[in-house]
């Protein structure tokens, strides 16, 4: 397995581009399965999470071609034949969980195993299953699969999400698309990968009111059109950035091709750091604080502070002026980065779903293991700040959801080098 090696600590300076954003690329991938032809998706980010789900659409037949340099994918479901997404590919990351909802909107039936995905943190699709058979869909359950089918047009009625989730959301909307009658969904995610999926659909001539709202409702067309549309910038990646370019008092940092739209509320919050941010179309200019200033933070539902960033404010937290803490409302276990980020001396108390940070640590470079994708790159923003050099471990996670991070923080002045082993 590959590791980073990182000499620290580097100030940065610069211009980051931001890729194209993996939450919001998959369920625009499932929703070209409705399409009646090829549909062409930009922007695409280069990551294993993309090139496994394009595995898992070519299992049904589908032909799928991802022209890498120009960060282009195009989809025929023409050919489709199978509608089945088996547990060896489904296994190795959630999101081809939206196969059932593409799959049974199509074809009105869809096997799809059970999915797996990040190592923290219980997600059940509980809420995706029983959203269906609100909407009148089969389901039954046999030997890890769920096996799903419908009618040609269901009468569709409603469902509340209870809590409101991101991925049943984006199920529901699949199958109903072209399924229900009319359906409504109560308490729907309103985050921009939503949004971006809605707009698509509507472009390929869905019936969806309600966009950007928490009440979805959907009247089923009798077909959808193959168009092209562009993917949404990765509004993490962008506030992944902002922190790295905050830690350092002598970083200075432009980010481009950013939706600051999608950023929701975490704007205000960064500021807060005593960062200076000033925002002039899709750039984003940072310059970091002298002194950062302690920000307790909560996470929450968008437009609130996303869950993907907690862990990246929390090491930025070990820099600042003054105690802070840290509280992840969403899901309860996501602190597997609290012991690496000690190990490089960070002063940091868990407690339940909060972690207390002393701030004002000194980092020191040392040995580390990732463990997700979140956590992993929380310890490489530690490993830049950090004295001396910082090894981290087991960067295959990165991968899943950031696009040649080392080389675009190599421009900007970071070192850091990959090398293969463990």
């Amino acid at each position: 397995m590959d590791k980073f090696i990182i000499n620290g600590d580097t100030p940065l300076k610069g211009t980051i581009s931001v890729s194209g954003s993996k939450n919001a690329a998959l369920p625009l991938m499932a929703a070209s399965i409705l399409a009646d032809g090829p549909t062409k998706i930009t922007h695409i980010p280069k990551l294993k999470d993309i090139y496994t789900f394009n595995n898992v659409i070519r299992v049904t037949g589908t032909h799928v071609q991802f022209d890498e340099e120009k960060n282009e994918l195009t989809i025929d479901p023409s050919h489709l034949a199978h509608t089945e997404a088996p547990y060896e590919l489904v296994r190795k990351m959630r999101a081809s969980f939206y196969m059932l909802g593409a799959l049974l909107g199509r074809e009105g039936a869809a096997k799809v195993s059970m999915p797996g995905g990040c190592a923290w943190g219980p997600r059940p699709v509980d809420l995706h299953l029983k959203g269906m058979e609100a909407m009148g869909v089969n389901i039954e359950l046999e030997a890890g699969y769920v096996i799903a089918t419908a009618e040609r047009r269901l009468e569709g009625k409603s469902f509340t999400l209870e809590p409101s989730s991101v991925g049943a959301t984006i199920n529901l909307l699949l199958a109903a698309v072209l399924r229900a009658r009319e359906f409504t969904i109560h308490n729907a995610a309103k985050e921009p990968d939503v949004v971006y999926l809605c707009k698509a659909l509507q472009q390929m001539g869905a019936d969806i009111d309600g966009i950007g709202t928490g009440i979805l409702t959907v009247r089923g067309v009798d077909q959808l059109n193959s168009v092209d549309f562009r993917n949404a910038p990765d509004r993490i990646e962008t506030g992944t950035f902002m922190i790295a370019a905050a830690m350092h008092p002598e970083s200075e940092v432009t980010l481009t091709d950013t939706d600051p739209q999608d950023l929701g509320h975490f704007p205000d919050t960064f500021k807060k750091t005593g960062a200076k941010l000033s925002i002039e179309g899709d750039k984003i200019h940072i310059k970091a604080p002298d002194i950062i200033k302690p920000v307790s933070v909560k996470t929450a539902i968008y437009p609130g502070f996303p869950t993907d960033l907690q862990a990246q404010w929390s090491t930025m937290m070990t820099q600042a002026a003054g105690p802070s803490k840290v509280t992840d409302t969403i899901y309860f276990d996501r602190f597997s980065y609290v012991p690496e980020l000690k190990r490089l001396g960070a002063s940091m108390k868990l407690d339940k779903n909060t972690v207390h940070i002393s701030g004002g640590n000194s980092l020191g470079g040392a040995s580390v293991m990732s463990t997700d994708l979140r956590a992993s790159v929380s310890l490489v923003l530690a490993g830049m700040v950090a004295k001396g050099q910082t090894e981290v471990l087991r960067v295959y996670h990165l991968d899943r959801g950031y696009e040649d991070l080392e080389y675009k923080l190599n421009t900007v002045g970071a070192n850091i080098r990959r090398i293969g082993g463990e």
